[in-house]
């Protein structure tokens, strides 16, 4: 099941805008000090490198992901996650749009 609502969260409200347009998020943070970010991808394929390890959560839509040194695109839909591990890469491919949540950690 995908997460709907984040509660008790301070948002920053200016837009995190990679690869042209084709990625916008925002970043949160809970009470705790803990960092999320919401946002949608765009029809696009592209690659992301992390520094911390990541767990991408999808709420609406859906992509391909391809984690580095893997050999074969994985799909995630709506309530599917992927965990991606710290300095690293993944690619992914989007055909509508995918809507996601980041928990870094």
């Amino acid at each position: 099941m995908s997460t709907t609502q984040i509660s008790g969260v301070t948002v920053a409200t200016q837009a995190n805008v990679y690869f042209d347009g084709k990625c916008v998020s925002h970043s949160l943070t809970l009470a705790d000090g803990t960092k999320k970010s919401v946002g949608v991808i765009l029809p696009a394929t592209l690659t992301f490198n992390t520094g911390a390890p990541e767990i991408m959560e999808c709420v609406a839509g859906g992509c391909e992901y391809l984690l580095s040194g893997a050999s074969e695109w994985v799909k995630s839909g709506p309530g599917d996650t992927f965990k991606v591990p710290g300095n690293s890469s993944f690619q992914i491919r989007v055909a509508e749009s995918y809507h996601y949540i980041c928990h870094f950690g």
